[in-house]
């Protein structure tokens, strides 16, 4: 097959759901040995797509042509057997297996009938070391890995197949800086065997550093196919993927000098948690955001669940001068913090349950009495903030699971907007989130910060913390190398300080 030839082409596919057209008419065409970049907001059919492709939802219409000869992808099994495997965001890694268990699951190698574990152990050795990744051990449990170990095994299960086309759904979501660049390794080595990569992320950096070409979804529609990724302004793909014009950009900030007078909410001192962070000690505002910048493991997270409660530690921590102590997180709640974590779906919401039930969680106890759960009144109070946080669709019984990432980062907001807060902890609040939400969240965290609520921020990205933050510290190896207003550093001066331990 030639380079000009299409590995993939999808033409003027149709997935209607009861009451949702999620694809109206979308196209599709990536070449062999091509990074094709699938881009949209959340909602703009993306996953349906890719689960189309994958063989998980069948079209209502349109065709597929694969390899040159048009196919029916009636089930997973069958995009496999053609050669099509997808890495979704949400990892299907079962933890309680061994890696060689997990790349080989479904089609373990077998002689006389019995389940061949030396064959699949060593075929897994030569697929890890195809991938740069020999030093995983076949035998170790997933569980065990960290989050770029278990992308590595989703690859490796993926090209234990004879797999001709990847794809990646936000593959680089879970990673740190040094990780990303591994896994840009990877791809390049990939499609220089010929391997195709369909690649979906929010992070549109990453698209000019390993893209080939861009399609663009808005709304189940195809606005835009095969632009050139390296060559396409970032205006316009923002503009094809929200219908008008967003950049990145930040609401103002306090100036320095208006911060003094605010008082102190939050004081944590000569904090350490045990192997993770040392002697750290630093304070927030009313209405100061200050922002956490680090590398995965540096201790950032750590310091946010430590204050929180969610971890043991060393050291003081006093909200409003009255000491959180060690009371776990409902002390932590009843003082007036509110957390949302770094995997909401995992941490923080019901997904099955309503946007209402969510938004409630934290303050059930005022709407009971005698045992009797107040309904109306609990659901009155979901919708106001369903409209005060522009919750789309603004349906409070609808299933929290149905929105998208901007739409539930919102939800668990509300969650604590409901009662008085003090202090909010932000853990990667926008990650998973398309780039107009961003913007929505982002003068949604300075609104509450203008309402006087202390806000303390943990972001992989050095551009958000120093755009959003009043101030930052730069934390390294589980200590505060850096403090600075967020208007005195710059990003390349930050991932000096966090990544090669350049003097400060």
């Amino acid at each position: 097959m030639s380079e000009a030839t299409p590995l993939l082409v999808m033409r003027g596919i149709v997935k209607q759901f009861p009451g949702v057209r999620a694809l109206d008419g979308v196209d599709l065409e990536v070449l062999p040995g091509e990074v094709h970049c699938l881009l949209g907001q959340n909602g703009a059919g993306k996953s349906t797509l890719i689960k189309t492709l994958a063989g998980a939802h069948q079209p209502d219409e349109g065709t597929i042509t694969f390899g040159g000869e048009e196919v029916r992808l009636s089930s997973p099994i069958a995009a496999i057997r053609l050669g099509i495997s997808t890495i979704y965001q949400e990892l299907d890694l079962v933890d309680g297996l061994s890696v060689a268990e997990n790349v080989f699951l479904g089609h373990e190698p077998a002689r006389l009938g019995f389940v061949g574990r030396g064959a699949a152990a060593r075929a897994t050795r030569e697929v890890l070391a195809r991938l740069g990744h020999g030093e995983i051990r076949t035998s170790t449990e997933v569980g065990r890995l960290s989050p770029a170990a278990k992308q590595v095994v989703s690859m490796a299960r993926a090209l234990s197949h004879d797999t001709r086309l990847i794809v990646m759904d936000e593959p680089s979501a879970a990673l740190a800086h040094d990780e990303v660049g591994n896994l840009f390794r990877i791809i390049r080595e990939l499609t220089a065997q010929g391997v195709a990569v369909v690649y979906i992320s929010h992070r549109l950096e990453e698209i000019r550093e390993i893209g080939d070409r861009v399609t663009v979804l808005k709304d189940g529609r195809t606005v835009a196919v095969g632009l050139p990724a390296k060559d396409t302004p970032t205006s316009q793909i923002i503009s094809l993927m929200t219908g008008r014009t967003v950049e990145y950009l930040f609401p103002d900030r306090l100036e320095a000098g208006a911060r003094q007078d605010r008082a102190e909410v939050l004081r944590v001192e000569n904090l350490s948690v045990p192997g993770r962070v040392e002697d750290v000690s630093f304070s927030v505002r009313a209405g100061e955001i200050v922002g956490l910048a680090g590398l995965v493991g540096s201790g950032r997270s750590e310091i946010i669940e430590a204050v929180y409660g969610a971890r043991k530690f060393s050291g003081r921590v006093t909200l409003e001068g009255r000491p959180v102590g060690r009371g776990g997180t409902g002390n932590a709640v009843r003082m007036g913090m509110g957390l949302a974590p770094e995997e909401r779906k995992a941490q923080a919401l019901l997904l099955d349950q309503s946007v209402s039930r969510n938004i409630s969680l934290a303050s059930l106890g005022r709407y009971s009495r005698l045992g009797w759960m107040d309904r109306r009144r609990e659901a009155a109070d979901a919708r106001a903030m369903v409209e005060a946080l522009d919750i789309r669709p603004s349906d409070p019984e609808r299933p929290v699971k149905t929105l998208s990432g901007g739409n539930q980062q919102k939800a668990v907001l509300a969650r604590w907007l409901l009662n008085e807060r003090r202090l909010l902890l932000l853990d990667e609040p926008t990650r998973g989130v398309d780039v107009g939400a961003r913007a929505e969240l982002y003068a949604l965290v300075r609104r509450l910060a203008d309402d006087g609520i202390g806000v303390l921020l943990v972001s992989s990205e050095v551009p958000e913390v120093l755009g959003l933050a009043d101030r930052v510290l730069v934390i390294r190896e589980g200590r505060i190398v850096r403090e600075a207003a967020a208007g005195e550093l710059d990003e390349h001066a930050v991932l000096d300080m966090i990544m090669e331990g350049s003097p400060v």
